[in-house]
């Protein structure tokens, strides 16, 4: 043995470098090995996680999102803003002192004629909320919704409208919404994801939607959205093949991660934590997802309540109960895409058909949420990407950017409240506007979120949700 000392030698294997390098060995390890054995270090879940927020910037009102997400754009002249006033001027010209110089979609240049509501009014709940009678069941709820109708956005453009509204930015790679709730709060479950899409369509109205809509963006991909299959099984290929039985499952999984945990002790890659924590978090849907997504428990009159004919058919209803169950689970953001809005023709008949499909479930998952107590921690954003302009299109009305409305439920808002106002045409919000990033600012407020201190680092900059923008709406909080 050579015991001459080399002060070089000594020097290089003290460096900075070395000493990183040699204590992510441990640090993998430590990863790995907690991965494998969860009681080790005294954590309760091997797959779920912390979140960067260790302590919450403010009180938090809710735990969870649900956002049911009307894609397409529906009206806002015939779901919560009744414009009288429009009706009136229905097939007369429209104001040009409303629209000269202003941006809009396919109607750029053509003759512009008012289009009156198709749908009559009426005053809901203790707050008066006035609500299109395309709508009885959201109806029925009005005191739990707080409607925001002066709501405003910056794309024109079904996918650049989506991935503002789901992501503060039109750039691709930017982290969705439900990805920086789990970045930012972390996973409640360790045998599902945290954040879980699912998908409908109706009749008509039907725009696609793309999977950059729920993707993590700059962020590592273990907080990105998961698809699951609205009918049928949730997701493919969940039990083991034929002559594969649990155990043997079990240790492929296991020799699987010991392999990317040495391959996490040569170099720093948070894809290959995410590769390890995913490997161990499908083992463990094996065992979750088909008592999840089992009906035969759910009583008939909560099939009845939300309207589902049939469990797992596809349908919106279907998935609504799914999303109630989802919740129970602890999955932080369950987003519920419905394709049926986009009417460019066919108003009325667009109008009923997507109405129908999603009136009566949207208020009995209000319902259901309340009566089991969830409803106070669980924040709902019913809303499309836009709304539809007041000028005529065909049979159906055009793209509109300057004025749309959602409306949020439970998580700690004002129920049974509207928050500003549009024109007498429904043109252009005028009264306590309301970006999207203040939607997005305020949603995270509720769920105890600073947004200006939610960010990471990329390219040198630090990346928000909310960009360089975003103000609370002080008004809709309870």
């Amino acid at each position: 043995m050579n015991t001459t000392f080399d002060p070089t030698t000594h020097a290089l294997s003290v460096n900075r470098r070395t000493f990183l390098t040699r204590s992510a060995y441990g640090l993998g390890g430590a990863a790995f090995a907690a991965l494998l054995d969860p009681k080790l270090f005294g954590t309760a879940h091997a797959a779920s996680y912390p979140g960067v927020v260790t302590k919450p910037h403010f009180k938090v009102r809710a735990k969870r999102v649900i956002f049911l997400c009307m894609a397409g754009g529906p009206s806002h002249l015939e779901t919560f803003d009744w414009k009288p006033e429009l009706k009136a001027l229905d097939g007369k010209p429209f104001p040009e002192s409303f629209t000269k110089g202003q941006q809009l979609a396919q109607l750029q240049g053509a003759e512009l004629k008012a289009r009156g509501p198709i749908a009559e009014f009426h005053k809901h709940g203790k707050g008066g909320v006035e609500i299109s009678d395309l709508f009885p069941h959201i109806a029925s709820v009005a005191d739990e919704l707080c409607v925001i109708r002066s709501m405003q956005t910056e794309q024109i453009n079904h996918d650049t409208a989506h991935a503002f509204m789901n992501t503060g930015s039109i750039i691709k790679g930017r982290p969705s919404m439900g990805s920086w709730l789990l970045y930012g709060l972390g996973a409640e479950t360790d045998n599902l994801p945290g954040f879980i899409v699912l998908t409908s369509q109706g009749k008509t109205g039907q725009q696609p939607v793309s999977a950059r809509q729920w993707s993590s963006g700059v962020l590592p991909s273990k907080f990105q959205g998961i698809l699951f299959q609205s009918k049928g099984d949730a997701v493919h290929y969940i039990g083991n093949p034929d002559g594969v039985c649990q155990s043997t499952q079990r240790q492929v999984v296991e020799e699987i991660n010991r392999l990317n945990g040495i391959l996490a002790e040569d170099r720093v890659d948070p894809e290959i934590a995410t590769r390890i924590a995913q490997y161990e978090l499908a083992f463990k849907m094996q065992s979750s997802v088909p008592d999840l997504s089992d009906f035969s428990k759910e009583p008939k009159e909560m099939l009845e309540l939300y309207g589902v004919k049939e469990p797992g058919d596809g349908s919106f209803a279907s998935n609504c109960l799914l999303a109630r169950r989802l919740a129970e689970r602890g999955v932080r953001m369950i987003q519920l895409y419905h394709r049926a809005w986009d009417h460019h023709t066919g108003l009325v008949e667009g109008m009923k058909a997507g109405a129908e499909n999603v009136d009566q479930a949207t208020a009995a998952l209000i319902k259901d949420l309340k009566q089991r107590g969830m409803l106070d921690d669980t924040l709902i954003l019913w809303g499309g990407e836009f709304g539809r302009t007041p000028m005529g299109q065909g049979t159906g009305r055009d793209h509109h950017i300057l004025a749309f409305n959602v409306f949020l439920a439970g998580g700690g808002v004002k129920g049974g409240t509207t928050y500003g106002a549009t024109d007498e045409l429904g043109y252009r919000s005028v009264e306590n506007v309301v970006h999207v990033h203040d939607l997005h600012a305020t949603m995270l407020h509720l769920l105890g979120i600073d947004h200006k201190r939610l960010t990471t680092k990329f390219q040198g900059l630090d990346v928000r949700l909310t960009g360089v923008a975003g103000n609370l709406v002080k008004g809709i909080i309870a």
